[in-house]
């Protein structure tokens, strides 16, 4: 997806359904805070596209405001700053136990062991949910976006069914997590619909760690990749904060956004895309956008002003930004701290992605 094509053009998914594609930088920075272009599904014209039930539906995803105001309000305050900071000591204390168990000799799978673990541990601390209940939604979700319709939609039933049971369960023994107080709020308040509290759950566990696994393993890979950047942050860790920006900007997680409708016919660059099409704003070609970037295809750990659209823009930028942030830092530090000899086991050209264009990371990433 290079940005050298033209602001907007009319491509086909591998599925064949036709979408608008946004790729320059400032035409895709002004689209994701257009509120002409809607995440409400009951404005698309023929849509065709992955759909859930109505009980994981209901998310911020497909919502527009007034009601995503009034559901983002009722989990933000789990993801300020101050409270994702919080969490670091938690965070590293995990990342320091997940490489104590790592195998002292022979290949290693970093996603399986590091890259995967880690953010879903940590979700899984704010919710109070077992690892080895996250694990199986983790199978679940990869087999809803990247798997059959037959796959996508038993995996569907099994998410729906395991999020009722949770609900039902932290509804009868509620505690200090934020599943009991989003349920306080459907049960107490009435400020969330029983279809609203079960999507929402479901999007916070789900986005909790879904595009962080991807996020430290792509950052990981480009260290791998390039000794002299590893090296660079092992002599500078102050790099940290502008190297994951920088990582993330170069590689991101989500290379396209989740698809908008537009309510009216809407003027892109020069070209206008009529009432209810689909439209995807190309994150990842914005970001290596030569009219935005200098030298925007090397990575350049200490760029200043990197205004990077892999989190998004406006008022969908994503809720759990910070602590994205702070797991992938402390991800990579701590491996660059406590590894400094890990190597790839295999050549890259052997490495295997994730076979969706929605999602870019790796399937397996074997280290020594």
């Amino acid at each position: 997806m290079s940005a050298d094509v033209g602001p907007a053009r009319k491509i086909a998914l591998p599925d064949g359904s036709p979408v608008w594609l946004v790729t320059r930088y400032a035409e895709v920075r002004a689209a994701l805070a257009d509120p002409r272009l809607s995440l409400d599904k009951r404005h698309a014209t023929g849509w065709a596209g992955f759909t859930l039930p109505p009980a994981l539906d209901a998310n911020l995803l497909n919502m527009d405001p007034p009601q995503h105001t009034r559901i983002r309000s009722l989990v933000s305050q789990a993801f300020t700053p101050r409270r994702v900071e919080e969490m670091r000591p938690g965070v590293q204390r995990l990342a320091d136990r997940l490489i104590d168990a790592l195998p002292a000799s022979g290949p290693v799978d970093l996603i399986a062991t590091y890259a995967e673990p880690l953010p879903i541990g940590v979700v899984g601390e704010m919710f109070d949910v077992p690892l080895e209940d996250l694990a199986r939604l983790r199978g679940w979700t990869n087999d809803m976006v990247t798997s059959s319709r037959e796959a996508a939609g038993a995996a569907i039933v099994s998410i729906h069914h395991f999020l009722s049971e949770l609900v039902a369960h932290r509804r009868a023994t509620p505690g200090p997590d934020l599943l009991s107080a989003m349920i306080a709020a459907r049960d107490e308040g009435d400020r969330l619909s029983e279809d609203e509290l079960t999507s929402l759950a479901f999007l916070v566990l789900f986005a909790g760690y879904e595009n962080t696994v991807n996020l430290i393993g792509n950052a990981v890979l480009a260290l791998l990749r390039d000794r002299g950047l590893a090296a660079t942050l092992r002599a500078d860790p102050a790099l940290l904060p502008s190297a994951v920006d920088e990582l993330m900007r170069h590689e991101p997680p989500a290379p396209v956004s989740i698809r908008r409708f537009p309510t009216e016919d809407v003027t892109i660059g020069e070209v206008t895309i009529p009432k209810g099409e689909t439209v995807l704003l190309g994150l990842a070609a914005a970001n290596r956008d030569p009219a935005r970037w200098q030298d925007p295809d090397t990575v350049d750990l200490g760029r200043a002003e990197n205004p990077h659209l892999s989190l998004g823009h406006g008022i969908h930028y994503c809720l759990g930004a910070p602590l994205a942030r702070l797991e992938a830092r402390i991800a990579v530090g701590t491996l660059l701290r406590r590894l400094p000899d890990l190597a790839l086991a295999v050549p890259v050209e052997e490495l295997r992605w994730r076979p969706t264009f929605r999602a870019r990371g790796l399937v397996e990433l074997p280290v020594l």
